[in-house]
């Protein structure tokens, strides 16, 4: 008896939109018998993980305030998954957009002004697709897998920020910590309600998912960045530019990557520290996924995410677990998801092998 994996003829549209309620189901499971092993009541565990943040005003708004970094870059990788141009390192363009938006910040501290604010979300979107033009020069030019180059500048621009908060943005009434200065009010987001951190680019974030739909679905671009994904073949003969999407792409993720970053360290973080994302860069991979990298998918699996991280919060916080339960579910909701993703797309049939002689 042996076993053999075959392509589906035809592949169950359905099936393949359920296949992320298959995962989260499957991880809900799972992290029964996880919590179990750890030596805690599951159900509790798994009530204080998935429902506990929606219990108070604070908790629900937490739960946007990191649901909007993950919508926002998802959106971008998205676009450019969809086209099959590999960005891996948000998490760096993140990063270098955080430095640029907080560098305008600085620069401006001692003013006031409305202008401020705009001209630190201009910079964070300009130095990250910046950055991203880094691995699509590197692509179109010298056909440099994208993949390597900006999961490996990554950790350039995390040495980078820390080169600056321990020495040229360090705040030199800060007691020598490495951190910058308090942004002021004029290059803090706006809260928009009351008594919690939920500020405006939450509401910024939606508005990029819708405009990331209109863009894949009624435009020209978008068109063309569909086609090159599913039909290679059939867009080279349109003549669709492969390098022009490549860069768009790029540097459309980066720039959303980077303001993205720009809104962490004027909102929850309001200074520039060392360590500005948990993550957010890497997650927003696996957001763009279980949002079948579909905009408005990715709007409620940002949500999802974002639940992970106040799940795993609050799981440290009432149960004494640690901190890396997060990761786990976050690793076993990909785990899931891939995995169902494949048995839509393939079935494993048992194959008897041949009698010799016969």
């Amino acid at each position: 008896m042996a076993l053999k994996i075959e392509a589906r003829r035809q592949i169950s549209t359905r099936m393949l939109y359920l296949t992320p309620f298959i995962a989260v189901a499957a991880t809900v499971v799972a992290g029964f018998f996880v919590f179990m092993i750890l030596g805690s009541d599951p159900v509790e565990s798994l009530y204080v993980f998935f429902l506990s943040p929606f219990e108070t005003k604070y908790g629900f708004s937490e739960l946007c305030v990191k649901a909007a970094p993950l919508i926002m870059i998802a959106i971008g990788l998205a676009l450019g998954y969809r086209a099959n141009i590999w960005n891996i390192g948000a998490e760096g363009q993140l990063t270098v957009g955080a430095v640029c938006g907080g560098a305008v910040a600085l620069a401006f501290w001692d003013e006031a002004g409305i202008y401020i604010l705009p001209l630190m979300a201009l910079a964070g979107l300009a130095g990250g697709a910046l950055y991203a033009a880094i691995p699509a020069f590197l692509k179109t030019r010298f056909n440099v897998n994208e993949i390597l180059t900006s999961l490996m500048l990554t950790y350039v621009a995390t040495l980078f920020l820390s080169v600056l908060v321990f020495g040229p943005l360090k705040d030199p009434q800060g007691y020598n910590f490495p951190q910058s200065r308090m942004f002021t009010d004029s290059a803090t987001l706006p809260i928009i309600w009351e008594e919690t951190r939920l500020h405006l680019g939450f509401v910024v974030a939606l508005a990029i998912a819708v405009a990331g739909w209109v863009l894949l679905s009624r435009s020209i671009i978008g068109f063309q960045i569909r086609t090159l994904g599913s039909a290679p073949a059939a867009a080279r003969y349109a003549g669709f530019d492969r390098t022009r999407l490549t860069w768009f792409c790029l540097m459309l993720t980066g720039a959303l990557a980077g303001l993205a970053g720009t809104f962490e360290v004027s909102g929850p973080i309001g200074q520039l520290v060392p360590n500005i994302s948990p993550g957010y860069g890497f997650t927003a991979i696996i957001v763009a996924f279980l949002g079948r990298l579909h905009p408005l998918g990715i709007i409620g699996s940002g949500m999802l995410m974002a639940l992970s991280y106040m799940g795993g919060e609050n799981a440290q916080i009432n149960l004494g677990l640690p901190q890396a339960v997060t990761g786990v579910f976050q690793g076993m909701l990909l785990f899931f998801l891939l995995a169902s993703d494949f048995l839509v797309r393939y079935r494993v049939r048992v194959v008897k092998p041949a009698v010799e002689g016969i």
